[in-house]
């Protein structure tokens, strides 16, 4: 799941996975943090999900992709878009 929320002049965005949908640690990795793993490590919360929250600028177009432990990528359905480089966010 993604979800944007408007905060002053910035948009908050909340990157969020079931917690039963990849063992190990995962982090969102992309060109808003230099695609470095492990920079915005998803946490888990009491709901089942884990999440991380990003402050981006609004009108940003970022591609991002996620990383698992043992070097799994995988993209989230719910991006706006897909390309060969993974997800495409537009804030």
């Amino acid at each position: 799941m993604i979800r944007r929320q408007k905060k002053g002049s910035d948009v908050k965005v909340t990157f969020a996975l079931p917690d039963t949908s990849v063992a190990g640690k995962v982090s969102v990795v992309g060109d808003f943090n230099g695609w470095t793993p492990g920079t915005h490590t998803l946490v888990k919360r009491a709901n089942g999900t884990r999440s991380v929250v990003l402050t981006l600028p609004p009108g940003s177009t970022h591609r991002f992709r996620y990383l698992g432990e043992g070097g799994l990528w995988f993209d989230d359905p719910e991006a706006d878009l897909h390309t060969y480089e993974g997800g495409v966010l537009h804030v």
